[in-house]
């Protein structure tokens, strides 16, 4: 799962985006401006962000170009209908990682976003083993001494992230951001009521200590 960032004026294309990323399991916000989009950088984290050309007020370069003055090291792809060589040429040298031509099919999209998430230092597997449990991210299914056990969206979203950072103090914030929209009204309530859930999966699977508590700092996956 990645959270993706979409900047693009066209609401109904945002909306086509949305809906076509999720099903493929990813979670995508949506952005009407540069500026709202900025603003959206600072305060949350992103894995990907997909950047519009054309936008009002602020054009997709100039966010590039902020963005990237500002640090911002998130992988950009630009969207777009301006397919001349200069401004191909343009958008790179201002930062970006990527450039796909509109009109563009869904599943090109989605191939050039697995690609930027598969460079280094970001290396994502669709494959997790940590202490004996094998994630499919993909499936959303643990495996441990060859049985099968099944994960609720959420759940297999929360562990992913944290057999992605074994040994890492997660807090319940982190986690919100990580696997929760930016928009969202959940709390820390909701992450101990998941994790509750989760929980009871991997208890199941004969893993209950899998993920540990551990006071002030939140919650650790030791490897």
């Amino acid at each position: 799962m990645a959270k993706i960032l979409l900047i693009d004026d066209d609401l109904e294309l945002a909306e086509s985006l949305q809906i076509w990323l999720k099903t493929v399991g990813h979670m995508a916000e949506h952005a009407l401006s540069g500026e709202d989009a900025l603003q959206m950088l600072r305060c949350y984290q992103y894995d990907v962000v997909v950047l519009d050309w054309v936008l009002p007020a602020m054009s997709g370069l100039e966010v590039c170009l902020e963005y990237r003055r500002s640090g911002g090291t998130t992988p950009i792809i630009f969207l777009t209908g301006q397919g001349a060589v200069d401004q191909v040429e343009g958008g790179l040298d201002a930062g970006a990682d990527d450039y796909l031509v509109k009109p563009f099919e869904f599943r090109v999209l989605a191939a050039r976003i697995r690609s930027l998430l598969r460079r280094p230092p970001r290396l994502l597997p669709i494959e997790l083993v940590v202490n004996g449990i094998t994630l499919d991210c993909q499936e959303r299914t643990i495996s441990v001494d060859g049985k099968e056990f099944h994960l609720r969206p959420k759940e297999s979203s929360l562990l992913e992230y944290m057999m992605r950072h074994p040994d890492v103090h997660c807090s319940s914030q982190e986690l919100l951001d990580a696997v929760w929209p930016s928009d969202t009204s959940a709390s820390p309530d909701t992450i101990r009521t998941w994790m509750r859930n989760l929980r009871k999966t991997l208890a199941k699977a004969g893993k209950e200590d899998f993920i540990k508590t551990t006071l002030g700092s939140g919650y650790v996956i030791e490897s």
